[in-house]
């Protein structure tokens, strides 16, 4: 089966980050790009959907005043502990600590153990379908020809880079 990936420049505008972000979280470790990894000069990193799902998660935390080292823990622990399955979470943010919850149950033991009121809920299977549909407008646009969506711009194929 043919993988599918988003270059860079198609990832920043998609995810709604500066290209700048994208290259530091990468260089980092942050995220990695599955599709393809740059090789050196002249080629491109290329990101996968749930590359995408976790950029756009990170954007939503930092936002959403979650440190990019707090962030960093927390998706180190998803990736560990609950095998990176990130659609099964709802993760949460006061500003000081991010944790994931993978229950209602959870949530409200953090609220009881005195974690206090939560700033922001960032719950990835709803960041997924927004995405899914950001994605679904980019690709009706440039079939249609249409300039409705800036930047739209169609999938490349890992193997046409």
């Amino acid at each position: 089966m043919d993988e599918s990936g988003y270059r860079g420049p198609q990832t920043c505008k998609i995810v709604g980050i500066t290209y700048r972000q994208l290259d530091y979280w990468t260089r980092t470790g942050l995220v990695v790009p599955t599709v393809q990894a740059a090789k050196g000069s002249g080629t491109q990193r290329m990101y996968a959907f749930n590359d995408l799902l976790q950029l756009k998660v990170i954007k939503s935390l930092t936002d959403a005043g979650a440190s990019l080292q707090k962030v960093r823990q927390a998706l180190d622990y998803v990736r560990d502990e609950l095998k990176g399955d990130w659609t099964k979470l709802t993760i949460v943010t006061d500003g000081a600590g991010v944790y994931a919850c993978t229950s209602d149950a959870e949530v409200i033991d953090l609220l009881r153990s005195g974690q206090g009121v939560l700033g922001a809920v960032v719950a990835v299977d709803k960041v997924r379908d927004q995405l899914r549909g950001t994605l679904g407008q980019l690709r009706s646009a440039a079939r249609n020809g249409g300039h409705e969506v800036v930047g739209a711009v169609p999938v490349v194929s890992a193997k046409e880079s």
